[in-house]
């Protein structure tokens, strides 16, 4: 990437290139090609506190965005536990939101969310050897399976959650190079069970994202470390038991053979929308899924029901701001992004029930059964479509979130322009994120924006307000390291 994308980041010239290659790597630990190799060394050995320098002399001298981000992704696999698949391991989960999020910004703010995802990696590396340093192994070569028999011992591995089978299939998938087929493996894996409220989906999605941008020469650590992840559970084997987490997923493995041949086609009915969302409020997992396939096999697309969930899991967030509701939306947005790339028909399918099925465990797990609705809440009165509006909306974000969001609906239902509140919005995650999950959430919501029929934008856009980040929210402490520097 060209020098001038530093913006801010000027600071940084001048610095000398530092080298990694005279740290000692554990001769059996995983390692990655010639090429990347000394890259991640150095963000695996720089101390947190010199990161953001080294890289940056780094990229003064030539290294490039995808550069970074591939050393970035396999230095939090190799480095950082993915188990549970969720807190530390934000560090791996939060590349590709970083990633998308530098492609939107603005020049001058281009390498603040990488440098904030560098800065996390060696927040999580420190969390990681507290917990005992946790490293992966090289695969052991002689049991990984034939290319012809890859995808077979790697649901065998999978079904029986044998961490062994299923670690030296995924090497033989990696090297097989069908990556149509083994994405449509992982991702149906990814969403057979509701362990970890939908990190294990996101992971898939995300993986596979970052995948097509740094290269599948760089795959096998990626999805072994993606199945060491998928298998996570606790207790006993989940193949022999009856956990509420693995129901969804063996009731729908059935019910996909219930919907129509023609099922991706239909009619896009607001009534069908309106139907299923009901059911999300109300219903169990099951009825969830039986509504979904209900509404298809009467003559509805598949559109109504992926409207209503996004609004759904949307609401949730309205009702009960927290962990486990944002979760609803992201998880929806990987199943949906896994939904959309999948090749294999049945996959979709169940990906499609698996997400109608999880929304009312999350809403449980969120307690948020009852309060405000999507679909009816108010706009302010005083609506308008200038960007002062806007400049209104996130200066009492932090405040009142509810009075956001309706500020957020009239500008909108004005005439307002979409793009102005959305670049807004990302500014502020660069500048005042401080979670892994603001820029997860937030580069969710924007894409997921264009995903909804029309009618259902401007509320869905208007919800998201409910973890945005606000104008007199407190700058990251990324960014006032980086003003400190300057």
């Amino acid at each position: 990437m060209a020098t001038s994308a530093l913006g801010g980041l000027g600071f940084l010239a001048g610095l000398p290139p530092v080298s990694a290659n005279d740290a000692k790597l554990d001769p059996t630990a995983v390692r990655f090609l010639p090429e990347i190799e000394p890259l991640v060394r150095l963000l695996e050995d720089t101390s947190r506190d010199r990161l953001l320098e080294e890289v940056g002399a780094k990229i003064r001298s030539g290294t490039t965005h995808r550069d970074i981000v591939t050393a970035l992704l396999l230095a939090g696999i190799r480095n950082i536990q993915p188990r549970p698949v969720g807190f530390k391991f934000h560090a791996v989960l939060v590349i590709n939101s970083a990633h998308l999020a530098s492609l939107s910004a603005p020049d001058g703010d281009r390498w603040l969310p990488v440098f904030w995802a560098l800065d996390q990696f060696k927040s999580s590396q420190a969390r990681d050897k507290e917990a005992g340093d946790w490293t992966m192994e090289s695969v052991f070569e002689p049991a990984v399976p034939a290319a012809d028999r890859a995808a077979a011992a790697f649901s065998t591995g999978m079904d029986s959650w044998d961490v062994g089978c299923a670690d030296t299939a995924a090497a033989a998938l990696a090297r097989n190079g069908d990556t149509q087929a083994a994405f449509d493996l992982f991702c149906r894996y990814g969403a057979r069970d509701y362990r970890d409220i939908g990190h294990k989906a996101i992971y898939v999605a995300n993986s596979w994202r970052l995948l097509n941008v740094i290269g599948w020469q760089h795959a096998e650590p990626v999805l072994r470390s993606l199945s060491y992840a998928l298998l996570a559970h606790d207790g006993g084997n989940p193949a022999e038991a009856d956990e509420l987490a693995d129901q969804p997923g063996r009731k729908n493995q059935e019910r996909v053979k219930d919907l129509r041949v023609t099922w991706n086609g239909g009619e896009n009915r607001p009534e069908a929308t309106a139907d299923m969302l009901a059911t999300l409020r109300t219903g169990t997992w099951d009825e969830a899924s039986a509504k979904a396939v209900e509404l298809i096999n009467a003559g509805s697309s598949p559109q109504p029901v992926w409207d209503a969930m996004f609004q759904a899991a949307a609401e949730l967030l309205m009702r009960r701001p927290g962990i486990i509701s944002l979760h609803a939306s992201t998880t929806t947005n990987a199943l949906h992004y896994a939904y959309r790339h999948a090749a294999n028909d049945e996959t979709r399918r169940f990906l499609m029930l698996q997400n109608a099925s999880f929304l009312p465990l999350f809403r449980d797990d969120a307690r948020a059964k009852d309060g405000i609705r999507i679909d009816t809440f108010e706009p302010v009165p005083e609506g308008r479509p200038a960007p002062e509006a806007v400049e209104e909306i996130f200066a009492g974000l932090m405040e009142d979130r509810p009075l956001a969001a309706r500020r957020t609906l009239a500008y909108l239902d004005a005439g307002g322009d979409p793009k102005v509140f959305t670049d807004a919005a990302r500014r502020l995650i660069y500048l005042k994120g401080t979670d892994s999950h603001d820029y997860k959430f937030s580069t969710a919501v924007m894409e997921d924006w264009h995903s909804l029929s029309p009618a259902f934008r401007h509320r869905f856009l208007a919800a998201s307000v409910h973890w945005l980040k606000g104008t007199t929210a407190p700058d990251s402490p990324l960014v006032a390291r980086t003003r400190a520097a300057l």
